[in-house]
């Protein structure tokens, strides 16, 4: 994908915004225990928030084995950002994953709580590190 730079800010503030509206949601969601979609709106929060970071790199995936992938490579590896963000963000797919295609309930609410305090910090520390990158570019 080839964007200025003005057009990977602009992408990267959209995306952004979206991981804190699902952020938002997430809790929402959380506080009515509805645990499936507090659970999914906290993952696609981090992602949103993933994708708003590789955008100011260039970088585009089209899956969410993707994201991870190119993540790992620009940020994890470099030492740029913890490899603890990967763990989690692999956390919130798996959960994710189970509550929009398992068959069988497995998540409790404390699943709910913790994915959305993992996605909270993720998307903080994201932020940080985007601000900084825009600021760079």
């Amino acid at each position: 994908m080839t964007l200025d730079v003005k057009d990977k800010k602009a992408l990267s503030d959209i995306r952004m915004r979206k991981a804190l509206e699902f952020l938002e949601d997430a809790r929402a969601n959380l506080k009515e225990t509805r645990i499936r979609t507090s659970l999914n709106r906290s993952y696609y929060a981090a992602l949103n928030a993933v994708r708003s970071l590789l955008i100011l790199e260039g970088v585009n995936p089209e899956t969410h084995d993707g994201a991870v992938t190119m993540l790992s490579l620009r940020f994890i590896k470099p030492g740029i950002l913890p490899v603890e963000i990967v763990k989690n963000f692999k956390i919130l797919l798996s959960r994710r994953t189970d509550v929009d295609y398992g068959d069988f309930d497995t998540q409790e609410i404390s699943d709910a709580e913790d994915s959305l305090k993992i996605a909270e910090k993720m998307v903080e520390e994201i932020d940080r590190l985007r601000k900084k990158l825009m600021a760079d570019l």
